[in-house]
């Protein structure tokens, strides 16, 4: 009957221990499988692992510790490179990605779970087995015991669950005198790899916590955000420009569990000629310049999640009738297609206008505004909640220190004082844009009064500016003239018009040219 002996030997460290050792143990006809040596302090601990006849164990024990140089004989459970392989094991096992090691022979060494039930491997068959002799969907592997590496190689592997896609990686494994040892392969999921790419691409998530502000307007908003952001009805957000309607839009989206994406869309940012095919998609040749292949719409690329219409009452009306139809029905249909596509995702609208004014003046449908204006949220301007500006204030700074790489530790009292008395036109924007300027200004370990630029400050530094670097030709250019004239006439008519898309007919140009100049003749902190 056969036993394996695992023994601890504590002997001194001289010549001829491990000579006296393998002559004993040949003469029992007892193998040795397995020798470990750790050497230390003029001693030696051996582990010593041997395969031999039960009947003969407590002999060579008894042999063993009449050996000369032996100082102390005890059993062991594991030997050390057991206990290394099983935290080896461990740590594999651990690891989202499949791992599996050969050795320089081309037999499976080492496995972890994911490539086990990945390649439909029992270990404890397989284990020691040459490959070749496994059902594996390539042996790429062997190629790298002749010094080949191979680097996000596209596999695929038929399961009884399906079709599983891999990127491998495989790698030669050498000794420290540079000899091929073996080789390692990893394995890394594809689907894993979309899912970080979607993490990495979608914006950081934001939370109702992420929204500054102590007044009760602001608190109100965000309880009431809070306790309808989970169910699935419509939301249309109202406030001025600049008061942060997608930050809310946005921490709603986070808060509602939807497992999709979040699909912000500016109306008014896009041609009105595009717009239909942007948000519904369009199949291919369906127009003139059209893709082959046709392109999903925002809405299908917001499927399980939430699409957020910022400026809505920039959809002229026509596209207003079609949102209305994708609201009843949950689904599109592509321009051009003949066959509906289903679509879950939830909407929140927002506008800087009076809903109930547009639908008067008939510019925006009544029944339109009844479907998504089924939880309304207010968001008041600045200058009704100037409790807030001081946090907003330091919260922007705080975040410009890192940005800048200063270290501004607050506002001098004069300096709050005339930041709470400013009527902020453009809200909580406006305010993020004055707090740069006086962060970039400051030069010492406060923001002063002489940093802050607001308003009429702000023009007159620009002119006293441009006056210095024009001091020697006061007489403006021609094309300096037709600017200045272009950004009147410009003023003048978005003044008098109810939106950008209306103020370009009555222009006489198209909305994107519209758009161009605006951005050409916008101040630094528009």
């Amino acid at each position: 009957m056969e036993t394996n002996l695992k023994l601890k030997l504590l002997s001194y460290d001289r010549a001829g221990v491990l000579a006296s050792l393998a002559t004993l143990m040949a003469g029992e006809k007892f193998n040795i499988a397995a020798l470990d040596v750790e050497r230390g302090n003029g001693k030696a601990t051996l582990y010593l692992e041997a395969e031999g006849s039960a009947e003969g164990s407590q002999r060579v024990v008894e042999r063993l510790s009449a050996l000369p140089d032996l100082l102390e004989i005890s059993s062991v459970q594991t030997m050390p490179h057991e206990q290394r392989e099983k935290r080896m094991q461990i740590l594999l096992d651990s690891v989202s990605d499949g791992i599996f090691f050969i050795d320089e022979e081309g037999s499976l060494a080492l496995i972890n779970r994911v490539a086990q039930q990945a390649l439909g491997i029992d270990p404890a068959q397989a284990l020691g087995s040459r490959i070749t002799t496994l059902s594996l969907p390539d042996y790429t592997i062997l190629e790298c015991l002749s010094g080949r590496s191979f680097l996000n190689l596209k596999k695929d592997i038929i399961t009884k669950n399906g079709r599983l896609q891999f990127f491998v990686t495989c790698k030669p494994i050498t000794n420290r005198e540079g000899r091929i040892i073996g080789a390692v392969e990893i394995m890394k999921d594809m689907k894993e790899i979309r899912s970080l790419a979607n993490a990495v691409l979608q914006p950081r998530q934001i939370t109702f916590s992420d929204i500054i502000g102590e007044s009760r307007a602001v608190k109100d908003a965000i309880a009431f955000a809070q306790k309808v952001a989970r169910t699935d009805s419509y939301i249309s957000i109202q406030g001025e420009s600049g008061t942060g309607k997608e930050l809310f839009a946005t921490a709603i989206h986070f808060a509602s569990g939807r497992s999709g994406p979040f699909v912000p869309v500016n109306c008014a940012a896009l041609p009105e000629q595009l717009l239909e095919s942007e948000l519904f998609g369009f199949v291919g040749g369906s127009f003139t310049g059209a893709r082959k292949q046709g392109k999903p719409g925002l809405f299908e690329l917001a499927q399980e999640g939430t699409i957020f219409l910022d400026e809505i009452t920039e959809l002229p009306l026509p596209l207003q009738s079609k949102l209305l139809r994708v609201i009843q029905e949950k689904s599109v249909r592509r321009i051009g297609g003949t066959h509906e596509i289903a679509v879950n995702a939830r909407l929140i609208t927002a506008t800087n206008k009076r809903l109930e004014q547009m639908i008067r003046e008939r510019s925006f449908r009544e029944d339109l505004y009844y479907r998504i204006n089924v939880l309304p949220i207010h968001i008041s301007p600045l200058r009704e909640r100037p409790e807030d500006i001081p946090l907003l204030a330091e919260h922007f700074l705080m975040q410009l220190n890192s940005l800048l790489d200063k270290n501004i530790r607050g506002f001098q009292p004069e300096a709050l004082a005339r930041l709470s008395r400013h009527n902020w036109p453009g809200n909580v924007r406006e305010l993020r844009n004055v707090i740069e300027r006086a962060a970039i200004l400051c030069s010492g370990d406060q923001v002063d009064n002489d940093s802050i630029m607001i308003g009429f400050d702000l023009d007159k530094t620009i002119a006293e500016m441009k006056s210095q670097a024009h001091a020697t030709d006061a007489t403006p250019t021609l094309q300096a003239r037709l600017e200045s004239f272009e950004r009147q006439i410009l003023e003048e008519t978005l003044a008098a018009s109810r939106s950008v898309r209306q103020a370009a007919q009555r222009l006489g140009i198209s909305h994107t040219a519209l758009l161009k100049k605006l951005k050409k003749y916008a101040p630094a902190d528009s």
